[in-house]
């Protein structure tokens, strides 16, 4: 499959092959998300941490597998995910990065190669984006891809398991469709457990927690026609919240929807 798209700075460029995604993240041509790029394959979410507060993290993530599909981590001060593909440098391969001090957001950067240290450890967990050429591909049409947005993501009062210092509520993705729609999605989606698999919820928003769907916490926002219903997919944006509840002394993660681009078929991806 080939896909033509506009990026921040290169028009009509082939990014249809994960290394030339990664490679023009890494040049800085690309700082925006990801959806839509390198179909039919694995896309992740980002969280990098101290050494110390690794184990716990892992723990958090094991115990959560819907919002939390891991699937890689690094080792320890070893900043390129040999697992994930060739040359994937953590440091460099995604657009933009969000830098957290004891909890608050201090900087957003291009790259991490200045703040990452031997005692790191990254961690990526999978992405939805993952699994939306499937979607596509079944006659899914998906609003934030034909109108080049960010999916909206809300913070909800579903509540994760904890683990150590990590707890809180699910972030969701959520994209609008047809009652016919979203049944397809549900049978598709369940092909993809390290993309978040199946809907966690399909319906009214105020059921999770959500005041306004016109107002999503991340993302841009998007119209829900007379003949759709919102779909709510667990979203790899929780680790990143529980992360900066917990108030490490520093954690780097993506900025929303500006994911890591792997080798990874998304098929391929469902067994390891």
């Amino acid at each position: 499959m080939t896909v033509q798209m506009r990026t921040d700075n290169v028009d009509q460029i082939n990014l249809a092959d994960p290394a030339a995604v990664r490679q023009l993240i890494r040049n800085g041509q690309h700082p925006g998300h990801t959806a839509g790029l390198a179909p039919g394959y694995l896309q992740g979410n980002l969280v990098v941490l101290p050494g110390d507060w690794a184990m716990d993290f892992f723990r958090y993530c094991q115990r959560n597998p819907k919002p939390c599909p891991l699937v890689g981590v690094s080792d320890k001060g070893d900043p390129i995910l040999h697992t994930l593909g060739q040359d994937v440098d953590i440091r460099t391969d995604i657009g933009s990065y969000n830098v957290f001090r004891d909890g608050e957001l201090s900087a957003q950067v291009s790259d991490i190669r200045d703040l990452w240290t031997d005692d790191m450890v990254a961690f990526v967990v999978g992405c939805s984006f993952t699994f939306e050429a499937a979607l596509v591909d079944g006659g899914i049409p998906l609003q934030h891809w034909e109108k080049n947005l960010t999916v909206s993501m809300f913070y909800t009062n579903i509540e994760t398991t904890p683990a150590g210092k990590f707890g809180g509520g699910m972030v969701v993705s959520m994209r609008p469709m047809s009652h016919a729609h979203a049944i397809r999605a549900c049978e598709i989606t369940a092909r993809f457990p390290n993309g978040h698999g199946t809907p966690v919820h399909i319906g009214d928003p105020a059921e999770i927690g959500i005041a306004d769907i016109n107002k999503p916490d991340l993302g841009d926002p998007q119209v829900i026609g007379d003949d759709q219903v919102p779909v709510f997919w667990a979203c790899g944006v929780t680790p990143q919240r529980t992360v900066v509840q917990a108030r490490p002394s520093i954690c780097i993660t993506h900025t929303p929807g500006s994911m890591l681009v792997t080798d990874i078929p998304s098929h391929g991806a469902n067994d390891r």
